[in-house]
């Protein structure tokens, strides 16, 4: 097995291999690790036998678990929900750049390589939020869909886990948002579309880059920037509000595009738009350098002395109010931008105001024996 070395003593050089289809081959040892392992040669040719297994592209493991509960709350100031849903932990996107990477430390794996290669879902999202909906003392207020995880990336096709959550929503002409990079969206329009006209439902695609040879580097499984344009139209055809998330801009690689994006965007019928700079906390920043240092070793300084500018000299800043627009001169540029891009293209800056006036609480369900055992539903709620 590779050496896993700690985040702060990571060496920040080309030396890692690009794997088809994955963000990063690095199983990077998560902050809570307490033990490093180093390759051991005992004589029986085992040093030789994990450098074949790590030539082999790793494939996808799916880890189905029934939670405790599924709406997760949010008091952050500089987040306009206040409550999420994510039916999976981990992501086979593998968005190199993607903030929720470090949780999957919370489950003892690595934010590196098993983030997009051991997706855990929560199969039974849909009972557990029945369940919330139908309380006595719940009060409806927007649910956004995907907030860390994309809640349509490729286990969706066959699990049906944010179908069901949908079906519950809409069911109960409860509001929701989806935000996903994901044209699997599209399935669901048969739910979402009804939702949207009625202004009960919202979808933020996220669209960072035109470029489809970046979008492979930075985002390896995820759909084609011209698909997910396609997507917007699909959408818009069938009156559902649709905005365009491009998060994350990072400085010299796809803000350049930046304008072109919402242009493209806004052509497609988005009619909201947003975005977020560069986040790189906990385990994402040697992750993200290493991936920089690959792709763009010739502009990789100039793109991380950027970033520390916009977030006050230090490679990520973590704080409400700054750590979604950063600080100083070059974020304020940035905001300028997109302010005026979105201005001379009709898109609105702010978060489409959706109706819960219609709210219907489901019928209570009975307890089901089922329920996972404690230790796994406080792990995985």
């Amino acid at each position: 097995m590779q050496s896993l070395p700690t985040v702060a003593t990571v060496p920040l050089v080309a030396l890692r291999r690009d794997i088809k289809g994955r963000g990063t081959d690095w199983s990077i040892r998560h902050r809570f690790a307490a033990d490093t392992r180093e390759p051991f040669d005992d004589g029986w040719g085992t040093v030789d036998q994990i450098a074949v297994e790590e030539r082999v592209a790793p494939a996808t493991t799916v880890i189905e678990q029934r939670v405790r509960s599924i709406l997760a709350g949010n008091d952050s100031p500089d987040i306009g929900f206040d409550l999420s849903i994510n039916p999976y932990r981990g992501c086979e996107h593998g968005c190199i750049y993607c903030y929720a990477r470090p949780t999957h430390g919370y489950l003892n794996l690595s934010p590196g390589l098993d983030f997009e290669t051991r997706i855990v879902a929560k199969v039974n999202a849909a009972e557990r939020l029945r369940e919330a909906l139908a309380s006595r003392a719940y009060q409806p207020s927007l649910i956004n869909i995907g907030s860390a995880t994309d809640a349509y990336q490729p286990a969706e096709r066959r699990l049906r886990i944010t179908r069901g959550v949908i079906e519950v929503l809409a069911a109960c002409a409860h509001p929701f948002a989806i935000v996903t990079k994901s044209s699997g969206v599209e399935r669901d329009l048969d739910l979402i579309a009804p939702m949207g006209r009625a202004r009960r439902a919202a979808v933020y695609v996220s669209l960072t880059t035109l470029d489809a040879a970046l979008a492979r580097a930075m985002e390896p499984r995820a759909a084609a920037p011209h698909r997910r344009l396609r997507t917007i139209e699909a959408l818009a055809r069938a009156g559902v509000p649709v905005g365009v998330s491009v998060s994350p801009v990072i400085p010299f690689v796809n803000e350049p595009e930046l304008e072109r994006i919402l242009q493209a965007a806004a052509a497609a019928g988005a009619t909201a738009a947003f975005s977020i700079v560069l986040r790189l906390p906990w385990d994402v920043n040697p992750l993200f350098q290493d991936w920089l240092q690959r792709h763009f070793p010739a502009r990789a300084a100039r793109v991380m002395a950027r970033v520390r500018e916009m977030r006050g000299g230090r490679d990520n800043d973590p704080n409400f109010g700054s750590r979604m627009t950063g600080q100083g001169v070059w974020a304020q540029l940035l905001r300028q931008r997109l302010d005026k891009a979105a201005a001379r293209l009709g898109l609105a800056r702010r978060a489409f105001e959706l109706d819960a006036s219609a709210f219907r609480p489901p019928a209570p369900a009975a307890a089901r024996a089922d329920e996972a055992p404690p230790h796994q539903r406080d792990l995985f709620a």
